[in-house]
């Protein structure tokens, strides 16, 4: 019996490509592709903005976090804000990866392997915030729950025990996913390098992939296993931050509705992400063939989907401030729309709500200058988002008399385009030495479309 032969519209790989076109094209960007300028001069620019950021950690130990403009009532400032944004942003690698696999998305293929790298590395620099954020980082490790003969325990109802041990999971299970994932592509690599140094590296990486049909049977089991275990993280790492804030009686935090409404936020964040990685890796490295106009415009779809379900959280939670009568929360309300953040708050309507529903026509969906446009507006109003989240929220608590405003200083702004710089640094150093698209996922897209097709 035949497979069906592929609609145009789900196409998801360009016709005329057989298994040792997919395997050199991808495994030359590793192996054979020469250093361009254009990747020197960002990794450079990035290396230093990294550098920078590392100095300024430094001196953040050195001096303590009083050179943050964090205050009283504000005490929580850029540090919390930064890290809530980072662990969304890797939110759309675990569901890319562990969710549409398990729903047999084929269009997640050419884009999965790019989306785990950006969780793992969104999800480190959301690790460090909270770190950094401690005060005294040193003594970070009394978080953890190992026996010592100072009887220290965590304390089991602070977020902050919490945190440590959803972003320890969520970065564990990824990595392990990511890794698995690539096994029979570093063993492409091994078999394909040049030089002995590449082949020892990629071969020990490899374990010893050879690709009997027993190796495949328990990769495809383990792979299967492993996508199992990250899918409930998918809900429950965002929602465990969104329960840092709904615990705490402080207006603006105390809601039902934040795990939810973390949790689409967070998609649509990472998938914004996502589509501002894919859109100058497609051009930069010439993939338009294996990242095509299908993926981007799936994507667009998804954005959409949890845009509108982020603007649904809006009005929930602007309409249950109201409904609830709640004096406090209705005052913290009106503050949003008329106080010292207001343009902030605004700014983030038009950027989270207003600006996605270009995508509801499909000549928007399949434009890459748009696409890439709106994925930097999405990220930035989602930004704002937790920028007025965490600070306007604090500074305008029950009693006026503790009333104060948060005035970022300059080592808040170098700590966030810090940690930019360094999570595109470790991005540009991953697509030089591992293969951005998996190689044996498209061979197998490769077969079944032209399965389909015969």
């Amino acid at each position: 019996m035949t497979t069906p032969p592929v609609s145009a519209d789900d196409q998801v790989l360009r016709p005329g490509w057989g298994y040792a076109s997919v395997t050199d094209k991808i495994a030359g960007l590793v192996l054979t592709r020469p250093v361009r300028w254009p990747w020197l001069a960002a990794f450079l620019a990035t290396l230093a903005g990294t550098i920078v950021y590392l100095g300024a950690i430094t001196y953040l130990f050195i001096e303590g976090v009083g050179i943050w403009g964090i205050n009283i009532p504000v005490g929580w400032g850029f540090a919390i804000a930064n890290f809530v944004w980072w662990v969304g942003i890797g939110h759309a690698g675990t569901f890319i990866s562990a969710v549409l696999l398990l729903l047999r998305q084929k269009w997640r293929t050419s884009i999965n392997r790019f989306a785990e790298a950006m969780t793992l590395f969104a999800a480190g620099m959301a690790g460090l915030f909270p770190i950094l954020h401690l005060g005294r980082p040193w003594f970070a490790y009394w978080l953890a729950p190992y026996p010592d003969h100072m009887n220290l325990w965590p304390q089991w109802r602070s977020p902050l025990v919490w945190d440590v041990f959803a972003i320890s999971t969520y970065l564990l299970v990824s990595a392990l996913f990511w890794y698995l994932g690539m096994l029979p592509d570093l063993a492409t690599l091994r078999d394909k390098a040049r030089t002995r140094g590449k082949q020892l590296t990629y071969g020990l990486l490899a374990l010893g992939w050879r690709g009997e049909s027993r190796h495949w049977a328990r990769h495809e089991t383990a792979y299967l296993l492993l996508a199992g275990l990250a899918t409930p993280l998918v809900v429950s790492v965002h929602s465990v931050v969104a329960m840092d804030f709904a615990i705490g009686n402080t207006p603006g935090f105390h809601s039902t509705i934040f795990p939810p409404y973390f949790v689409c936020g967070a998609l649509f964040s990472g998938f914004a992400m996502v589509l501002t990685i894919a859109i100058p890796l497609r051009r930069a490295f010439d993939l338009k063939d294996f990242i095509t106009e299908v993926h981007l415009d799936h994507a667009a779809k998804v954005l959409l989907a949890t845009g509108s379900l982020v603007a649904y959280g809006y009005l929930v939670e602007n309409f249950m401030a109201f409904f609830s009568g709640d004096r406090f929360e209705v005052a913290m309300t009106v503050d949003r729309w008329t106080g010292f953040y207001a343009p902030v708050y605004w700014t983030m309507m038009v950027f989270n709500v207003l600006a996605p529903q270009v995508l509801w026509w499909r000549a928007a969906r399949r434009s890459t200058v748009l696409l890439f446009a709106l994925s930097i507006v999405v990220n930035l109003g989602m930004w704002m988002e937790r920028f007025t989240i965490v600070v306007q929220s604090t500074h305008h608590d029950f009693m006026p008399s503790a009333w104060g405003l948060f005035i970022p200083t300059r080592w808040d702004w170098i700590m966030l385009f810090g940690s930019i710089s360094m999570f595109a640094w470790l991005f540009l150093a991953f697509i030089r030495l591992l293969p951005t698209i998996s190689i044996s996922e498209m061979r197998e897209l490769v077969k079944e479309e032209h399965d389909g097709d015969a």
